[in-house]
């Protein structure tokens, strides 16, 4: 009996050291009960997207949805019941773009996975577009703390396949960070990555900058959290909800060119649904996409 006794302390006290921080402040209570019933929360938005020097109206969407993630292998569990340790819960955005330059058109889709009650980084991110010159793919694997390992095919002979490591807050984990609560969103100064849109966008290489982030009110239900980049070039701003879910309601994006233009990207919620979508893939499900006022 001493014996199971002191091995059971014994493992306690291994599983408390391997135990990851946990996020505070937040009731995760009230939280699982819109996040983990089982269903996904689509909203759409109208897109004015700068492309080649010009806007274009368009169509985004974000998808937000929680899963049951492999630490080990970054990927979604297809048996979460039997991974153990290996199970991390996420709450993954997919935000998908879709406009037209000229007669072809963009398609674009970014994921960004963001562990929900551990104080941790986002673990992966990847980005995708495809536009009748070619596609392009890219992904980021978290390794430790903020580094990560990253990986980018592409058409372009300049840019090829290759593979890079960097390290800061990424951009496109503020999406999340806002989902579980906006207090967990880092304010101040920080070392930022630009999100993968951007670039694919600019062609820049991928490399860590310094970004002012405030989070202010913006009216008496709405708060807003601003990205400002030292380099001048780039402004993010978001807004959302003040209220849990803090639901996005729009975002934009400045960019300024060398000669001093601003392009600014612009985009405004249309629609909201609650749904487990995928299961809504029939033809007779089509009508869910006209009560989210979708177009593409």
């Amino acid at each position: 009996m001493l014996k199971q006794t002191i091995f059971g302390i014994l493992v306690l006290a291994i599983a408390a050291s391997c135990s990851q921080p946990q996020r505070e402040n937040i009731d995760f209570d009230a939280w699982g009960k819109y996040w983990f019933q089982g269903k996904a929360e689509l909203s759409s938005f109208e897109l004015t997207q700068y492309r080649y020097g010009e806007a274009r109206e368009g169509e985004a969407v974000l998808i937000f949805v929680t899963e049951d993630f492999s630490r080990k292998n970054q990927v979604k569990l297809d048996n979460p019941n039997e991974a153990g340790r290996d199970k991390l819960s996420v709450i993954k955005m997919n935000q998908t773009r879709d406009f037209v330059t000229g007669i072809y058109p963009y398609h674009m889709m970014l994921s960004a996975f963001t562990p929900t009650k551990e104080q941790s980084n986002g673990v992966k991110f990847t980005s995708s577009v495809q536009e009748w010159c070619g596609q392009s793919f890219s992904q980021l694997n978290l390794k430790s703390g903020n580094s990560y390992s990253g990986k980018l095919f592409s058409y372009f002979e300049k840019e090829g396949d290759q593979s890079f490591s960097v390290s800061g807050l990424a951009e496109d984990d503020i999406w999340n960070l806002i989902r579980i609560n906006p207090n967990q969103v880092p304010t101040g100064s920080v070392q930022m990555l630009p999100s993968l849109f951007y670039q694919r966008f600019t062609h820049k290489a991928l490399e860590s900058q310094e970004a002012f982030v405030r989070v202010q009110s913006i009216s008496e239900n709405r708060s807003q959290v601003e990205v400002t980049y030292s380099t001048g070039s780039r402004v993010l701003k978001i807004d959302y909800e003040n209220e849990f879910p803090h639901q996005i309601m729009g975002w934009e994006e400045t960019d300024t060119r060398s000669d001093g233009t601003q392009e600014v990207t612009k985009a405004t919620r249309k629609g909201l649904k609650v749904v487990d979508y995928w299961t809504k893939n029939k033809v007779e499900d089509e009508f869910l996409r006209r009560e989210l006022n979708l177009k593409y």
